[in-house]
């Protein structure tokens, strides 16, 4: 008996069913961890945006498209010349100061990997036989692609000639180094809503306080003679709760149909 006293007398334990209860515990704790992460990084990047003029830096290839600017440093800026070349612009001071308009480029993604550029001018961007990145070109070519290259939260830009983008000493921006070094590292900003508004895909005859969607109903929907428009005055009660569900055609339709056949029935 001395050896069963010395035992344990505890809850009883089913096969894995520990093993249930940590890994839930630990996917509640993943999903937290993700969610704080996630809302710190949509919080630095908004803040990031504002320090920019609204311009908010692009982590991923399909958001580079439409108006671009690309910031060789701190809020320093790719400037388009008029003679087809590029330099630095001035570094911008302000916060509420964004891209100014030889800054902005258009972006046009011509494949899953492969991008082209556009200047303000009108001309495409490309790399010459100086393995200069030149704003000269109509038309697109082998050299007028290029391929944004993502690691580790940074971004370079790789050209056609297997050379990263860079701005050399004199502010000119060219194409020679294989490898991508910290003076290799850019980052394209875009100018989009990084709140997209919520489609709206409401009806106007469903907007506006009830009586005000009937009557548009019955104005879009219904046939009437000698020129009058005839309302069901009833109460609408059950139009609120229709709207909710998206039926509130149904529910208009089912009182109209109502009311013609509470007038045959008089």
């Amino acid at each position: 008996m001395s050896e069963y006293t010395s035992v344990k007398v505890g809850k009883l334990k089913l096969k894995g069913s520990s093993d249930r209860k940590s890994s839930s515990k630990k996917h509640k704790k993943k999903r937290k961890r993700e969610h704080e992460e996630g809302g710190q990084a949509s919080s630095e990047k908004t803040k990031d945006a504002e320090e920019h003029g609204g311009w908010w830096a692009v982590t991923e290839f399909r958001n580079i498209k439409g108006n671009v600017a690309i910031e060789m440093g701190p809020k320093t800026f790719l400037f388009s010349m008029d003679n087809g070349l590029f330099t630095l612009g001035a570094p911008h001071k302000t916060a509420v100061e964004g891209p100014a308009p030889p800054e902005q480029i258009t972006a046009i993604p011509m494949s899953d990997t492969k991008i082209a550029f556009k200047s303000g001018y009108g001309k495409f961007l490309g790399v010459d036989d100086k393995k200069r990145v030149v704003g000269r070109s109509d038309a697109m070519g082998p050299r007028e692609l290029f391929e944004p290259v993502f690691q580790d939260g940074n971004l370079a830009m790789l050209a056609y000639n297997n050379c990263f983008v860079s701005c050399n000493d004199e502010g000119e921006l060219m194409a020679t180094s294989t490898k991508a070094g910290p003076d290799e590292m850019i980052v394209i900003r875009s100018d989009e809503p990084l709140v997209k508004k919520k489609k709206d895909d409401l009806p106007e005859e469903g907007k506006g306080d009830l009586r005000e969607c009937e009557v548009s109903y019955v104005k879009k929907f219904q046939s009437f003679q000698d020129h009058r428009m005839i309302i069901n005055e009833g109460e609408r009660t059950g139009l609120s709760n229709a709207r909710e569900k998206g039926k509130l055609h149904e529910a208009l339709l089912d009182r109209r149909e109502k009311m013609k056949a509470d007038r045959y029935c008089k």
